[in-house]
């Protein structure tokens, strides 16, 4: 989390979150998915590598499902 906030710093136009929740107590990831949704409206583009699939569809436009290093289906989240 204080990584991302240094990242925030800096104004980027691209933030790449690897496993963002990994590790929080639930109502953790649920405070940080709302404050990246807030982070999303300002404009800021995110590619998130993420295993809970209810935080990434949550956050994104357009989701890339891979399963044993393939694709297993894409396309626009339902968010």
């Amino acid at each position: 989390m204080l990584t991302i906030a240094r990242t925030l710093m800096t104004n980027p136009e691209l933030l790449l979150l690897d496993e963002p929740g990994e590790g929080l107590a639930p109502l953790v990831v649920k405070a940080m998915k709302d404050q990246l949704l807030e982070i999303k409206k300002l404009g800021v583009t995110m590619l998130i590598c993420e295993h809970n699939v209810g935080m990434a569809m949550a956050l994104s436009d357009r989701a890339y499902v891979m399963d044993k290093g393939s694709f297993a289906t894409r396309g626009a989240s339902m968010n």
